[in-house]
């Protein structure tokens, strides 16, 4: 049969819209019966269920009426609905439940239908193409695209992709940097999400990976995985500290980052309108990488705190400014870049402090254990840093110190117990006196100077202790390095780290009824057998 010159055109429009989309045609031709269903139903009858199919081969279009297939007696509309003794004249094998599809005659589309059916078109071949842009572009986030500017919206740039539109919203450029429509652009692609107007394809240039994915442009080494980029710190536009590791000890990574006379590195610099780098090397150790990463600045000593996620670098007294930067610049990268809040010390700073721990921790000892001022530095310069320390470690240790005989020892042991035992009953009255629950000493961690504590920032029950956040113990800390600022908590001063902090109030919890205590892992026999066995060496 020859294809009329109306269905060619059909099939040729499908054709030409799925390549311009670059979709599927059988969508086009699925969305154009889907249509032409819509604009026979205003003919028809809304309520009539009509199908409608395109062949994709010949064009030939096929109307039908569907008709559910009911009892005589339950027939109730007659556009949507047949009746069983009705259909078995048309097809003697017809039950109920079936639906019996019945050919309708071609009609000419009015101009309200063909708008009606424009509208389904576009609709549904925009939405296959907003889909086809999401799911090509959702597995293309963390790479580096390039497009050219399309316009330019209140600071955002638009971006032609080829394919797809990408926005780089204006917090996302370099500082400073123009773009105009027309110029050609590069950036990280960092978030591709559905939205109703569409895929949103999100770009950005200040993202810290967009510096890692340029080098592995630039540098064959990264690209071929001898070379890895393990920490990027940025300050868009004006300077950052990347850390940089190599897998074969003949190559070092700093070097192949330069490039010779510069190059590779130029490279990246010119794309990011001149902000200078720093490539420093990536170190396992804490102290080591840390102190890499202040350079150009000299380090003295290293102090970590790992409770705290801080750390402590005494510089040389000339030292001080390049290791804090401008405004804060170098150090404020360094911290980015090893994940640690860093407080820079000079040594004068840092020795003017340890005199004066000394001198408070000889005070301490004089007073709690009725020693002369020698005896209390003696005890201070060994490293004790707490009377408990004194009152419960091994005798020997405290023998071992110079000028100190076993009878010595055991005098000082005492005091420092007699001591304790005189707080830990002041503390018990303070405790009575304030009106804190028995209760709350049952609790796992909590000794009777933080019941005190609590009672004097108006936690008395198990209940109460109950309802505290973690940050209401152990405090919190507002910004970062230079900026930070902290926040106490009600067991400041007892060395509670936020874990234990969290398990005091989980316990108080559980106690008070709130939540059911978590399950202990049950060791069978069989799994003790087999770690044992794995443990078995090979």
């Amino acid at each position: 049969m020859a294809v009329s010159a109306n269905r060619l055109e059909l099939l040729q429009i499908a054709d030409a819209v799925a390549r311009e989309k670059v979709i599927d045609k059988q969508i086009v031709l699925d969305a154009m019966a889907d249509a032409i269903a819509k604009a026979a139903r205003s003919r028809y009858g809304a309520e009539t269920d009509i199908h409608a199919e395109i062949n994709p081969k010949t064009g030939e279009l096929r109307l039908s009426r569907h008709l559910l297939v009911v009892d005589d007696a339950a027939l109730e509309n007659d556009s949507r609905e047949i009746a069983l003794s009705e259909a078995r004249k048309r097809n003697p094998a017809a039950q109920e439940g079936d639906a019996i599809s019945e050919t309708l005659p071609p009609f000419d589309f009015g101009r309200i239908a063909a708008q009606s059916a424009k509208q389904v078109i576009v609709q549904k071949v925009r939405d296959a193409e907003r889909d086809r842009q999401y799911q090509e572009y959702k597995d293309r986030i963390g790479e580096v695209v390039n497009g050219v500017v399309k316009r330019v919206e209140y600071g955002n740039v638009i971006v032609d992709l080829g394919r797809g539109e990408a926005i780089v919203r204006r917090d996302e450029l370099i500082p400073r940097e123009t773009f105009r429509p027309g110029d050609r652009i590069r950036a990280y692609l960092f978030d591709v999400r559905r939205e109703a107007r569409g895929p949103q394809i999100f770009l950005s240039r200040t993202h810290p990976q967009f510096m890692a994915k340029l080098f592995t442009q630039e540098v064959p080494e990264i690209y071929d995985g001898i070379v890895s980029v393990q920490a990027v710190a940025r300050d868009p536009g004006s300077r950052a500290k990347i850390a940089v590791t190599s897998r074969d000890s003949s190559i070092d990574p700093v070097g192949a980052c330069v490039g010779m006379r510069g190059s590779r590195v130029q490279a990246v610099v010119g794309e990011l309108q001149g902000e200078k780098i720093d490539i420093i090397p990536w170190s396992p150790d804490q102290a080591t990488f840390i102190v890499n990463a202040l350079q150009p600045a000299e380090v003295v000593k290293v102090v970590l705190d790992e409770e705290a996620d801080r750390i402590e670098v005494v510089v040389p007294d000339d030292q001080l400014s390049l290791a804090i930067g401008r405004r804060g610049q170098n150090v404020r990268l360094a911290s980015q870049l090893t994940g640690w809040d860093i407080d820079i010390l000079t040594e004068a700073e840092e020795s003017e402090r340890r005199q004066k721990e000394f001198a408070e921790r000889t005070e301490l000892f004089m007073n709690a254990l009725d020693v002369d001022e020698v005896v209390g530095q003696l005890l201070a310069a060994e490293g004790f840093r707490s009377v408990e320390e004194i009152a419960y470690v091994d005798p020997s240790e405290v023998a071992s110190i110079e000028g100190f005989d076993e009878d010595t020892a055991r005098e000082i042991q005492e005091r420092a117990q007699e001591y304790l035992t005189r707080i830990e009953s002041e503390n018990e009255a303070r405790r009575q006196e304030l009106g804190v629950a028995d209760e709350l000493k049952e609790i796992d961690g909590v000794t009777t100077a933080m019941l005190v504590a609590l009672g004097e920032n108006d936690i008395k029950t198990v209940e109460d202790l109950a309802g505290c956040a973690t940050d209401d113990l152990a405090g919190w800390t507002e910004g970062r390095g230079q900026d930070a600022t902290r926040y106490k908590g009600f067991l400041d001063g007892f060395d509670v780290s936020r874990a234990e902090a969290e398990a005091m109030i989980m316990a108080a919890r559980v106690k008070a009824g709130w939540i059911e205590a978590p399950e202990e892992p049950v060791e069978t026999e069989g799994s003790a057998e087999e770690a044992e066995t794995e443990a078995q060496p090979s």
